[in-house]
């Protein structure tokens, strides 16, 4: 097992964060955090999509034709979609008025097929798997952090938060503080690397 591509891999979903970092899947995230509870549920959702589909696009990479690979993955993808929609359908009836009509756009959610163009259809499954774990974990904690945020300022009476253009106010705060200590943490670690060098 190649250690620096495993670290790379786990550590994607916060490094190369899907949406602090690579501004991907902006409508689910605005439009369903304006609570911890839907921002959780929808987080979650996509998660699940995106470690299955990454595993069957990664399995099936070396059979798809070239020509109708992004079909391909988006009849995989729907797929998995179809299979959370219909668990909580079945299950979670309250959570489905409140989400339900976003579970769909997983499908056509931006970072579940980035991360199978990019990654799952040039990897094996156990990296492809992982990579969408991390992405997965990194997509919850995001939209989790912003529906807290939202929910205790409109709580608080700032009422102008549970809209999406107090959903853009603070996803560009937190874009902007999670950038610089992103850019703080890399530059220690290329100090850290020239004076082991010298």
């Amino acid at each position: 097992m190649d250690v620096k591509k495993f670290k790379e891999t786990a550590l994607g979903g916060v490094l190369s964060n899907p949406v602090f970092i690579l501004v991907l899947g902006m409508c689910p995230t605005i439009a369903k955090s304006t609570n911890i509870t839907d921002a959780f549920a929808l987080g979650l959702a996509t998660a699940f999509v995106l470690v299955f589909s990454n595993i069957f696009v990664s399995a099936l990479r070396k059979v798809i034709p070239d020509k109708v690979r992004l079909p391909a993955y988006i009849i995989i993808i729907a797929t998995f979609v179809t299979i959370v929609q219909m668990f909580i359908e079945a299950f979670l009836p309250a959570l489905n008025g409140s989400i339900g009509e976003f579970i769909p756009l997983i499908v056509v959610n931006c970072i579940i097929l980035a991360r199978a163009e990019s990654f799952a259809s040039k990897n094996g499954i156990g990296y492809s798997a992982l990579d969408g774990a991390s992405m997965g974990i990194g997509f919850v904690l995001s939209i989790c952090l912003l529906g807290a945020i939202r929910q205790t300022l409109a709580a608080a009476g700032m009422k102008v938060f549970a809209t999406t253009p107090g959903g853009f106010i603070v996803l560009g705060l937190l874009m902007a503080l999670f950038n610089s200590l992103l850019r703080m943490h890399k530059e220690g670690l290329r100090k850290k690397l020239v004076k082991e060098g010298e």
